[in-house]
């Protein structure tokens, strides 16, 4: 098996490229594994002044390998710990960028909005379609979703679970810019050669500060929101939900 997720560093710019193409980069607990793994290490490089996360094959992040999560319903935590990884991500002590080349779905949209800076390419799309497979977002990510896209956005996002376009998403704040599907890869460098040129104190400083600004957050209290959102992935609407997005059906709800 091909690693699932691949690093390289060159002229203090890192890239990590989530490397399971043929399943549109689904976050299995493998990937997820090798996503924090890669972070770590980059961590305690000093060659390293930014990163890039971006996915190979034509979407960047399709989100949670259903038919994994499926195998793990009765796990303690069948999202493989992908809370606790894009938080890891978040804290990294180098700025990041995600090149949004291709779709951003559930997981896949929050990894991006883990990261620092966010470039889309046109034909891409990000959304949140939880409650079409009968799942919640847990809450530290919801909170990451209000504080990028406030709760207005956030709102229509999460109750259509529609996804929306590239410039859709530069009119409410997802994404930073916009650029040809072309023009995505040298966009996306020429920020972050831009970023690598300024000085390391300054960038790791900033970073810290950044953090420090939203770290109130994890103290809000959400024990029973997790207790509803693993009710959720319990339930049978959410067994429902996922097989219908692997038959590419519409699902039939029973609130159960």
């Amino acid at each position: 098996m091909a690693d699932e997720i691949l690093t390289a560093v060159a002229d203090g710019i890192a890239t990590v490229t989530l490397n399971r193409p043929e399943k549109r980069n689904a976050m299995s607990v493998a990937l997820l594994r090798g996503l924090s793994a890669s972070f770590d290490e980059l961590d305690t490089r000093t060659d390293v002044r930014v990163i890039v996360v971006r996915g190979a094959g034509p979407a960047f992040c399709s989100g949670m390998d259903l038919r994994e999560m499926a195998q793990r319903r009765e796990s303690p935590d069948p999202e493989g710990g992908v809370t606790a990884i894009l938080q890891r991500v978040e804290r990294s002590r180098h700025p990041t960028i995600a090149m949004i080349h291709g779709d951003a779905i559930a997981g896949g949209c929050e990894l991006a909005l883990h990261c620092d800076l966010r470039i889309a390419a046109e034909p891409a799309r990000l959304g949140m379609p939880l409650a079409r497979i009968g799942l919640l977002v847990p809450f530290p990510l919801l909170q990451k979703l209000v504080e990028i896209l406030g709760p207005a956005h956030t709102r229509m996002l999460l109750f259509t679970g529609q996804p929306v376009g590239a410039r859709r998403a530069l009119e409410i704040g997802m994404v930073h810019q916009v650029t040809s599907a072309a023009e995505i890869e040298s966009t996306t460098y020429a920020l972050a050669r831009s970023i690598a040129l300024n000085a390391p104190l300054s960038l790791s400083g900033i970073k810290a500060g950044l953090l420090r600004a939203v770290s109130p957050r994890a103290q809000v209290p959400h024990a029973d929101l997790d207790e509803l959102a693993a009710r959720a992935h319990r339930s049978k609407d959410a067994a429902e939900g996922r097989l219908a997005m692997l038959e590419k059906r519409p699902p039939v709800f029973r609130g159960e």
